[in-house]
Formats: C-alpha cells, sequence, structure tokens
C-alpha cells in the first residue's frame, strides 16, 4: 500500500487528533456506551471514523449501534468536506454535508471546548430480516454535546435571569454557582449550541448491513440486490413482500435494471470511451505471461499493445477484442446478435446510469454496476474502495503503477 499512501490515494486527507482533542473522542466513545480507545494519537475521517482505531477495536464499524443505528463524531471544523472512508450507507457521506452545510459556524463554536456526538436514527431499533430495509425512508439527525453542554448553558442562563432578578445579585450562593459554572464551563451565554434535528427523505440507497444490499425505490417495482448469496436464497422463500430480488450475479439483474430504464447500454457509444479502453486493458493485463516490457508501457503504447496481443492465444483475443469485432461485423451483417459475438462480462461491465437520472441516482447506480462486473480500476477505487483495496496487492507492480497514475489523472479531472 506504500504506493498508494504516497500517492494520497490511501488513508489521505484524514483530520489528526491528539491531546485534548483524544480526550474528547473517548469522552464521544463512552456517550455511544464504548469503550475508550488506548491511542494518544490518531486521525479521523468526515464522520469521526479512525483507521487506527478500528484496527485497535478488531472493528471497522465500531461506531455503529447494530446494523440499523450509525453514529458520526465531530471534533473538529476540519473535518468539513473530508471523505467518508468506511461508509455504512451511500448516503453517508451526503449526511454530512448537509450537517456542515446547516450548522457550519455552530460546529466551529462548539469544538473549541467541546465534541459532537451524531445519531443517525430511522425509527428502528434493529433489522430482522432484510425486508426491515423497505421501512427505511425518513432519517432524523440528532445532536449531543460532550458534557451536556447545552444542559450547561440553559442551566447557566437560568442563574443569569434568577441573578438579575430583585435583590439576588447579593446572594452569595447564586454568585458561587454562576462562579463555578463559568470556572467549568466558561461563559456559554452567547454561544451557538442549539443542534435541531435534521430530517431528510431517504429514496434508493446501499447499506452493508446484511452482507450488502441495495434498494431501488420509485421505478418500476421495488428491488433489492444481494450481495451475499446466502442472503438472498434466504429472502427469496418470503413471499409476502411485493419487491423484486436479485444477487448481482443473475443476468436477469442487468436486463431488468435496462427494461427499468435504470441503466442503458449503447455498445458503439460505449466502444469509444476510456472507460472501456481501461476494463480491456484490466481484462488483457490478466492474460499476459512473459512480458518483456513494464505493465504501463505496454498499456500505453499501441504499437507493444498489439504486440502482446498477437501472443495471446486466438480464442482468447477475440474474447478480449469482441466489442470491436462485433461493432465491424454488424455494418455489414444488420440481424448479428450482440450475444453472438461479445463477451457477456462487457455486455454487463459496459452498462450505465440512464440518463435520465438524478445525479444521486446516478452515483449509486455506478456503485451497483461496479459491485456486479468489478472490471473498471477507476470506477473500483470511486465506488468502491474496500473491495480496490483488496484487489490492489494482487495485482503486478508495473500494473499498479498504471491504475494509480490513471486513478490521479482522472482525480484531477473531475476535482475529485
Amino acid at each position: 500500500m506504500d504506493k498508494l499512501k504516497q500517492a494520497g490515494l490511501y488513508g489521505g486527507a484524514l483530520v489528526k487528533v491528539s491531546g485534548s482533542l483524544a480526550e474528547r473522542y473517548n469522552g464521544c466513545l463512552a456517550m455511544l456506551g464504548l469503550s475508550s480507545t488506548k491511542l494518544s494519537s490518531f486521525s479521523v475521517d468526515g464522520m469521526g471514523w479512525s483507521p487506527e482505531v478500528a484496527e485497535e477495536k478488531g472493528d471497522h464499524f465500531y461506531l455503529n449501534i447494530g446494523e440499523a443505528n450509525s453514529n458520526a463524531i465531530i471534533i473538529s471544523p476540519q473535518q468539513k468536506d473530508k471523505p467518508v472512508h468506511m461508509p455504512f450507507h451511500s448516503f453517508d457521506r451526503d449526511i454530512m454535508t448537509a450537517i456542515f452545510a446547516a450548522y457550519d459556524r455552530e460546529i466551529r463554536d462548539i469544538t473549541k471546548d467541546s465534541a459532537i456526538c451524531v445519531h443517525l436514527d430511522q425509527d428502528i431499533d434493529a433489522y430482522y430480516e432484510p425486508f426491515d430495509l423497505l421501512r427505511y425512508k425518513k432519517l432524523s439527525v440528532s445532536f449531543r454535546l460532550l458534557n451536556k453542554l447545552q444542559e450547561k448553558q440553559q442551566e447557566q442562563l437560568e442563574l443569569v435571569e434568577q441573578f438579575n432578578e430583585g435583590n439576588n445579585f447579593i446572594d452569595r450562593n447564586l454568585h458561587n454557582k454562576l462562579l463555578e459554572s463559568a470556572k467549568n464551563y466558561g461563559d456559554l451565554r452567547h454561544r451557538k449550541l442549539q443542534l435541531e434535528p435534521i430530517s431528510l427523505e431517504i429514496d434508493s440507497f446501499y447499506t452493508r448491513a446484511f452482507g450488502g444490499i441495495f434498494v431501488l425505490r420509485d421505478f418500476v417495482n421495488d428491488i433489492i440486490v444481494f450481495e451475499e448469496i446466502e442472503m438472498f436464497e434466504k429472502a427469496i422463500k418470503n413471499t409476502v413482500h411485493d419487491v423484486t430480488l436479485f444477487h448481482t450475479s443473475h443476468n436477469e439483474l442487468t436486463s431488468t435494471l435496462v427494461n427499468y430504464r435504470i441503466t442503458e447500454f449503447d455498445i458503439k457509444r460505449a466502444a469509444k470511451t476510456e472507460r472501456y479502453e481501461r476494463i480491456k486493458k484490466h481484462r488483457f493485463v490478466a492474460y499476459l505471461e512473459n512480458v518483456e516490457h513494464p505493465l504501463h508501457e505496454v498499456l500505453d503504447s499501441p504499437f507493444l499493445f498489439k504486440k502482446y496481443l498477437n501472443e495471446i492465444e486466438l480464442d482468447t483475443r477475440k474474447e478480449l477484442m469482441s466489442v470491436e469485432l462485433y461493432n465491424q461485423r454488424k455494418i455489414v451483417e444488420r440481424d448479428l446478435k450482440i450475444e453472438e459475438v461479445v463477451d457477456l462480462h462487457y455486455q454487463k461491465a459496459l452498462l450505465e446510469p440512464h440518463s435520465s437520472l438524478e445525479e444521486e441516482q446516478e452515483e449509486l447506480v455506478w456503485m451497483l454496476l461496479t459491485k456486479i462486473v468489478p472490471l473498471d480500476p477507476l470506477h473500483l477505487y470511486w465506488y468502491d474502495k474496500e473491495s480496490f483495496y483488496t484487489a490492489y496487492p494482487t495485482w503486478k507492480d508495473s500494473y499498479k503503477d498504471w491504475v494509480i497514475q490513471c486513478i490521479l489523472e482522472e482525480n484531477k479531472k473531475y476535482n475529485v
């Protein structure tokens, strides 16, 4: 992972935590009913998740209260616009963006000497079966301040009001209470500490619950897509709910996505895209043996690419180049069917979100398509980082260099 770290593609854009911030972080963990971290310094992402604390606890999702309820910790305004490295839901980063948009000034004020526990509550105490996710339609985001600072502010305001009544200004006991409050918490009277709950509507989404599930709503029919085949096989036995069920490996899934206008497929247009080139080269690398040149040179040079392509066994070569072969033959063979020529991997991998989808839906569909066929290394990094980091160590070193350069260029292009 050293190359990824040097390129800023692994564990980057985190906020460093130590000293008093680490103490406040432990205070928030205690509020959540979790044990403290023994680390004196660590780093956190936009949701307050720490890779070091997760490793210490042996739990990537230590901030969750079960699968149904997630939490976040805000200990610094620097967390604004930071990435969310281990999201449990597809909308987690959007939630943090909404929180900072609504309460940016308040967060700056509060985190001067306190911290915020954020609770994402959908009025479901626990999941018992995947169909519980169909009830997930509204999310309430509530806030609790470390050391109950809102309550202490209210107490201080009441003391001040009492002090200003009649001759209470000579009451020594009242003086002492005011001084003690000011000593412990400072002057809270004019601080912005009240964070009203935020309510958000949830439509289609992805969650890691039950091994990973996509819930697609507002189409012809509700669809649930499972990543784990065991969960799918259990769920398919349930005939009570009016919902269509698929596993990511099902060929019927991709045809349904097209029929429901969730995705679209234009192989002639797709063949001209950089995405197709990445997918083709990713598959190409898997078949290369006894390569005399660095892979990044082979992939960037049309001459070297053709040289090694022609050294691959004929049937494999036809499979790799089946998109070009189909488009060439289709010019004269009008009745040619795509499944007769184009490899099934390409038929799935070259799907893209339907042009009618809104941006949020489009992002979710890209995530689903990446889960179905993880052949584009760039999209794997963008939409499924956990799988990218798992696959990365298995790649040849020279191919890693090519992928890193590809990601850096695309990130710069799209200002990611």
